[in-house]
């Protein structure tokens, strides 16, 4: 409630007047510097409201006076990005795969767009770094069943494998067991002698060698060392596409899952394709 003012008792400063259960509001106005500071950032606010884009509407909002425009800035930001890019990805296009490695910030472009692209494309099949999925090969491990140079790599990307394509990586895998090309005995003879390929098993699989050979060795080759011309795999090896047990092995060999990889040169342009060859050889895998 309004008293009068006074001098306080306590302190000796002037009241304003104001006292509520007793207690007296001194009088303290704030400091001169400090009004003046809240004054300015007040103006300052009007301005900047003015000049910049502020104050939403209905159907839109106030452009300011400047005409600024944060996603003009970003858009004509990007357009600058994807210009510089477009030099280099026209470079990569044309240069041979020698030349691009030969420049170090043309081959950290590739080796940047091919990483994005694989992420985008590639890696739910083949896993994050190439590391693989059941069924899917993992292309950082080396075991290559086509080859792992780059031009080997380039041609599986552009044309994929059994994708209907002419020029596409043709292999098939007879159904020993399921055509009953051998009996369900020899096939976990074969079945053995795979496991010791596989370093998985030191057992006699004397019968099961004789039956690879007069069967598998076409493909597999003599000591299970894949023949890539044929697109057999190679079998004397850590890495194995569906799996390393025996169970795997006797379904493979009787009823055969056959993968099918898509043709990318629909999908991607030259440039790209080449950057994502040159990733995958830089997973640690290529040749």
């Amino acid at each position: 409630m309004p008293t009068k003012i006074e001098k306080d008792s306590v302190t000796g400063e002037m009241t304003t007047g104001h006292e509520w259960d007793g207690l007296k509001e001194l009088n303290r106005p704030l400091p001169k510097w400090w009004i003046y500071i809240l004054y300015a950032t007040m103006a300052w606010a009007v301005v900047w409201c003015v000049l910049y884009p502020s104050v939403p509407g209905l159907t839109g909002y106030y452009h300011g006076t400047l005409g600024y425009s944060q996603r003009t800035t970003v858009d004509r930001d990007v357009a600058a990005v994807a210009k510089q890019r477009g030099t280099y990805m026209a470079r990569i296009k044309t240069l041979p795969f020698a030349d691009i490695r030969k420049d170090p910030q043309l081959l950290a472009v590739a080796e940047t767009a091919g990483r994005i692209t694989f992420a985008n494309n590639c890696q739910p099949c083949h896993g994050a770094g190439g590391g693989g999925n059941p069924g899917y090969p993992a292309l950082a491990a080396g075991n290559w069943i086509w080859g792992g140079k780059l031009e080997d790599i380039q041609q599986t990307l552009i044309y994929g494998i059994r994708s209907g394509l002419d020029n596409a990586r043709q292999s098939q895998m007879p159904r020993f067991g399921a055509d009953a090309m051998l009996k369900p005995a020899e096939i976990e003879q074969i079945a053995d002698y795979v496991m010791v390929l596989y370093g998985k098993s030191n057992g006699d699989a004397a019968a099961g060698k004789k039956l690879f050979a007069e069967n598998c060795v076409a493909c597999h080759g003599a000591n299970g060392e894949g023949i890539r011309e044929v697109g057999g795999p190679r079998l004397a090896s850590k890495a194995h596409l569906l799996g390393d047990d025996r169970a795997t092995v006797i379904a493979q060999i009787n009823n055969p899952r056959m993968g099918v990889m898509p043709n990318w040169n629909t999908r991607l342009d030259e440039a790209t394709i080449k950057s994502v060859t040159l990733y995958v050889h830089a997973l640690g895998g290529g040749e």
